[in-house]
């Protein structure tokens, strides 16, 4: 059977719009780092590397050696942990986008081991040159203990989501812990108008 996240795990990707508590397990991804714009040209092509990836093992049945343990799947969507760079220069309340860390990634099947994530970039680097191909990392990630709440509506009305996550913690019994979270991106921003895109945040919490 085919894995789709869409349909077998909508409690980590389809939350409702309402804040709600869960445990991340440990997922393994592959990762890009970087500072600044996100609405730059070296951003747009760091995605570009991701999902260049991603599609080429999702493809990889194909290959003269097909992995071991291989199912069928659908890509899963784009996620980006968020910081600032520079913490001496951000001013509350106010968001400087070039002064941004970030950590853009897409989950991966679970076949997928070093010497895959290798043979893969073989295949992307042959396929889908990108000055950013060889700045891709195989990482597994364990998020834990989460608030997360459904976005819907343009990025930089993400604060008000924000604003009602952190007052579910306090209500709650959860501290946040660090100003960083994790986007998930379910819309495409090139295909949807800005009202109706819906993005995924989350931030760790910690019992009080």
């Amino acid at each position: 059977m085919k894995k789709e996240w869409r349909k077998q795990e909508k409690e980590l990707y389809l939350p409702k719009n309402k804040p709600c508590v869960i445990d991340i397990p440990e997922i393994t991804f592959v990762t890009i780092k970087g500072v600044g714009n996100p609405n730059s040209e070296e951003f747009g092509k760091k995605v570009e590397a991701l999902y260049s990836f991603s599609y080429k093992l999702r493809m990889s049945y194909k290959w003269d050696n097909p992995p071991d343990g291989y199912y069928e799947y659908t890509v899963y969507p784009l996620e980006g942990i968020w910081d600032i760079a520079d913490k001496s220069k951000h001013v509350e309340g106010a968001l400087d986008k070039d002064n941004l860390a970030y950590e853009i990634m897409i989950r991966q099947p679970e076949f997928i081991n070093e010497e895959l994530f290798d043979s893969a970039m073989e295949v992307v680097n042959k396929k889908s040159p990108n000055p950013h191909n060889n700045s891709l990392e195989m990482k597994t990630m364990k998020d834990g203990l989460c608030i997360q709440m459904m976005h819907l509506g343009p990025y930089d009305t993400e604060s008000e989501t924000f604003a009602v996550m952190e007052e579910y913690a306090a209500d709650n019994g959860y501290k946040r812990i660090g100003k960083n979270h994790r986007e998930i991106y379910i819309t495409d921003p090139r295909k949807i108008v800005p009202e109706k895109m819906k993005t995924v945040l989350r931030f760790w919490v910690g019992e009080k």
